[in-house]
């Protein structure tokens, strides 16, 4: 048994409609399906609902679901806010520089780029309070992930008894944290 491909990560969302606006006008991703219904067919559960499908790309899909009738969305006060998030790979730097330029543009307030070796990536918030990444891959990805694949378990192993960050790939932001 293998998992084959994602076929689609679903997040709640304040406005369905707005939210599929937004990410066809800033990221250029198509609406290419809704469904809405009165039940939710897993639990039988009396609930409206408005579920979203965008193409992310490659057959990847980024779904919503507005849900009317529920508490307004919250988030967990024990996760910081930058780790839960939706990353999306673009084809080089310049398409992410030119993505951050064009999403300054339109008001939405950009950070980075940040340089993590094995990739670059910049970093948003849509308008449901998501954050998300765009990031595209360094000339040197490979000989990088390559380093990487060397000492990923060490690092587990060490994490898992000291729960302390190895020192094994401390490299990869160096000269971020250089810059600082």
């Amino acid at each position: 048994m293998k998992i084959e491909q994602m076929h689609h990560v679903a997040y709640r969302c304040k406005d369905a409609k707005e939210t599929v606006e937004w990410y066809g006008k800033m990221l250029n991703m198509d609406f290419v399906l809704a469904i809405a219904e009165d039940h939710v067919p897993s639990t039988h559960d009396p609930d409206p609902y408005m579920h979203v499908f965008l193409d992310a790309g490659n057959g990847n899909v980024l779904a919503f679901f507005e849900l009317p009738t529920k508490p307004e969305m919250g988030f967990d006060p024990n996760t910081p806010r930058w780790v839960q998030h939706i990353a999306f790979k673009v084809k080089d730097r310049d398409e992410l520089i030119a993505f951050r330029d064009h999403l300054e543009k339109n008001g939405v307030e950009v950070l980075g780029v940040t340089d993590h070796s094995i990739f670059h990536s910049i970093y948003f918030f849509d308008p449901n309070g998501h954050r998300v990444e765009l990031a595209c891959p360094d000339p040197e990805e490979d000989q990088l992930l390559a380093r990487l694949d060397e000492v990923k378990w060490q690092m587990l192993e060490e994490w898992s008894k000291t729960k302390r960050a190895p020192k094994h790939a401390e490299w990869l932001h160096a000269k971020e944290l250089a810059d600082v």
